[in-house]
């Protein structure tokens, strides 16, 4: 007798507690390789797959599920229904929220205008894409249905033209890929993130895309570029277009070029009307661009600037001053705000479920491949129904040879369950072409149905042969395709929306923005305080406020198109230019340069230069007595850089900065009580910012320069004395009894 098994208990069933409390806080080590393979790789892989890469139709799933749902719907046809009930109905597939389903109809919808050819034809409102603020209507207020081209999308999807899946809890069917019968990938705008890579294909117009396909299809070498003519957007705009680049594009599927916005000029009421931007901005941000320039007095031809966007369309109005140049206005408006922006290109999709980043060519055979598979699918289960059709067929027809046979044989079987076995051996018939005949109603039991039924046995068989024909030729089924093609392109096709302008050209023409160029006064004081002072402003102003203790330093008539550079006490130069300053009065102490220019911490400006050309020189002027001269035009940059390091030498103490447009004298003084003259020819130039200079004015230890400004010939009685011919020199003290060697030796 075998041994009773022990009863489990309750208590034998509770985990190990001090098990686990035993492993607390033991650390576990675990290959970084191995956790990325078990854990981050599959969340990647489920993002890449499942999420944000489109496949060769054109969508992702969530696209897919929305649109198949509408699709069993009805919503091919009839009127629009509330989208609430359509989001609902989608969670059947689709199970991340209604939120989400919800967003996604908003982007395929016509009323959101972010598509070329909107697949939901929508009612209510939908948002508009090139708007930030304008948001659309909760589902439970909009109602949608499937647009006309929508049907191009699941053209023969139930002949078995695309694999079917289960949806998450195997209570549906859903498709894997739509049977599109035009390359939508490249038609519709297609935008997403995944985990480590991303995907953005522009849109391209169906008429070029159609016809490049069909030129591919007849020969495979062609230039993409002499059909696909370039981007079309929903929303239009110009698209500055450089041949070459674009070839690349198409290319690799990697690049980018410009779009620029479309505008008016109404000279009735002197304004600019926007009504076109680029696809990666949107109206407030343009908005927003505009009024920060005005405010910074970098635009001053504009009175005020307004969105008036209605049912009509995108309009962006701006109000022109009088006697404002609304061409020159716009050039500033294109450079210096998001109203010619510049669209990324990646044209990353899912083959066979491995994301690829593909040229247009590549794009295209792998979209005829797809296409050819698709046809071959329908023309075989088409060929199957059109075989079983003929067989029952040929099975009737037996039954003409002789009809009252066929109704002696059922009416002489004794159970209904021998009347197919008994058709069968009497007319020498399979089980399923007796079964059709069994099933034929009395009334049908006559010659003249008998001979309709019999009559398109020929034709089917043509038509048999035919399909037969289509399967073992490559030719037949590319040129269904081509049909198919044209048939759509000339049934949806439309016009360019953006236009195309020539990139080259554009450069070639293009103007350096205009600034204004009215003279102003520039203001800079000892302790880093900044004023510009228009000339009207400084005949009515009084006394020039200031810090306590501040002076003014420099005072410079300049321009606003000028340009500004700071030199600060570690040895750093700031770039600025006029235009960036506002216009300032004497009533106010002004901006103080290290806070506006972003100083370092502990940093102070020194030194202002102005210029509008960078010529003349930068002379540095130790303590020690060393002199370095570096042309300005060391300091020009290509670039808009703000700050330049090394702006002169930080080895030894800085006593004097001073800005020369031409060679001139120098007047240096020390502490010895010596003076000297010299000239700047005879200090070397050196384009090295930090360079140390020259020894210029000897000084014994404990001595140093005491000042060091520009000469004026006449300023010194016998200036003859000061001159010297070599250098370095120690400079010749001034005759007793002078005020000049009364001030050197206080």
């Amino acid at each position: 007798m075998a041994p009773r098994k022990k009863k489990e208990t309750n208590e034998s069933k509770k985990p190990n507690i001090n098990a686990y409390i035993a492993g607390a806080g033991l650390t576990v080590e675990q290959p970084i390789i191995e956790t990325l393979e078990s854990n981050f790789m599959p969340y990647a892989m489920s993002i890449i797959v499942s999420r944000a890469i489109p496949e060769i139709d054109g969508f992702k799933p969530s696209h897919r599920k929305l649109l198949y749902t509408m699709y069993n719907m009805g919503l091919l046809t009839g009127g629009t229904i509330k989208s609430a009930n359509i989001v609902g109905r989608t969670m059947q597939l689709n199970p991340h929220g209604d939120a989400a389903i919800y967003e996604t109809m908003v982007r395929l919808s016509e009323g959101h205008q972010a598509l070329l050819h909107p697949y939901v034809a929508s009612k209510g409102s939908f948002g508009k894409a090139y708007s930030r603020d304008m948001a659309y209507a909760a589902a439970r207020y909009t109602e949608a249905k499937l647009a006309p081209i929508a049907a191009e999308l699941f053209s023969d999807i139930d002949k078995d033209t695309v694999d079917f899946v289960d949806n998450y809890d195997a209570t549906m069917k859903e498709p894997t890929l739509f049977p599109v019968t035009f390359p939508s990938v490249l038609v519709n705008a297609n935008t997403g993130i995944a985990a480590g890579m991303a995907s953005s294909i522009c849109p391209f117009n169906l008429k070029e895309v159609c016809d490049t396909t069909i030129a591919y299809i007849k020969d495979n070498d062609i230039n993409v570029a002499d059909t696909l003519l370039a981007p079309d957007f929903p929303i239009g705009g110009q698209l500055l277009y450089n041949r070459a680049e674009m070839e690349k594009i198409y290319e690799s599927g990697r690049g980018s070029f410009k779009v620029r916005g479309v505008y008016t000029y109404d000279k009735a009421n002197n304004c600019i009307d926007i009504t076109e931007i680029p696809p990666t901005t949107t109206s407030e941000a343009i908005i927003e661009k505009v009024i920060d320039l005005v405010k910074l007095k970098k635009i001053t031809e504009i009175n005020d600037i307004r969105d008036e966007t209605d049912l009509g369309g995108l309009k962006i109005t701006i109000d022109l001053k009088r006697g404002a140049d609304p061409e020159k206005l716009m050039k500033k408006v294109i450079k210096m705000t998001p109203l010619e922006d510049s669209f990324s290109c990646n044209f990353n999709i899912l083959i066979a479920g491995s994301p690829r980043v593909m040229g247009v060519k590549e794009i295209i055979s792998e979209w005829v491949a797809f296409r050819e598979e698709c046809v071959r699918r329908r023309v075989y289960f088409k060929l199957s129904k059109a075989k079983d059709k003929l067989h029952l067929l040929k099975g009737l027809e037996k039954i003409l040879l002789d009809i009252d046979k066929a109704i002696k044989i059922v009416r002489e079987t004794e159970e209904e369950s021998q009347v197919v076995p008994n058709l069968m051996i009497g007319f020498g018939i399979d089980e399923i072409q007796a079964e059709y005949v069994a099933e034929i109603k009395l009334r049908h039991l006559n010659r003249e149905y008998i001979l309709k039924r019999t009559k398109d046995i020929e034709a089917l068989i043509a038509e048999i042969e035919e399909m037969e024909g289509i399967l073992k030729s490559r030719t037949k089924v590319l040129k269904i395709i081509i049909r198919e093609l044209e048939k759509v392109s000339e049934k949806y096709g439309q016009d360019r929306k953006t236009q195309i302008i020539s990139a080259v050209a554009e450069e070639e023409a293009a103007e350096e923005v205009e600034v204004d160029n009215s003279p102003v006064t520039l203001f800079f004081t000892k302790d880093g305080y900044f004023k510009k002072i228009t000339p009207l402003s400084l005949r009515m102003s009084g006394e020039q406020k200031l810090k306590e203790g501040d002076e003014i330093t420099q005072t410079i008539d300049s321009t606003n198109a000028a340009d500004l550079l700071f030199f600060s006490n570690k040895c750093q130069v700031y770039k600025s230019k006029t235009a960036e300053f506002g216009d300032s009065k004497a009533s106010v102490m002004g901006d103080y340069i290290p806070s506006k220019l972003e100083f370092d911490d502990a940093e102070n400006a020194i030194y202002m230069v102005e210029t509008t050309d960078y010529s003349g020189y930068m002379l540095f002027i130790f303590d020690n007595g060393r002199i370095a001269k570096v042309p300005l035009n060391s300091y020009e940059t290509k670039t808009n850089r703000k700050k330049l390091i090394k702006a002169y030498s930080d080895k030894f103490a800085i006593h004097t900065i001073l800005y020369i447009k031409e060679d001139t004298e120098l007047l240096l003084k020390s502490t010895n009580g010596r003076m000297l003259i010299v000239g700047t020819a005879a200090i070397p130039s050196k384009t090295t910012k930090d360079n140390g200079g020259i020894n210029v004015m000897t000084q014994k230890k404990g001595q140093r320069i005491l000042e060091a400004s520009l000469y004026t010939k006449g300023d010194l009685d016998s200036d003859h004395r000061y001159r010297t011919r070599n250098l370095p020199a120690a400079g010749s003290k001034l005759p007793a009894g002078t005020a000049e060697q009364a001030m050197l030796e206080i």
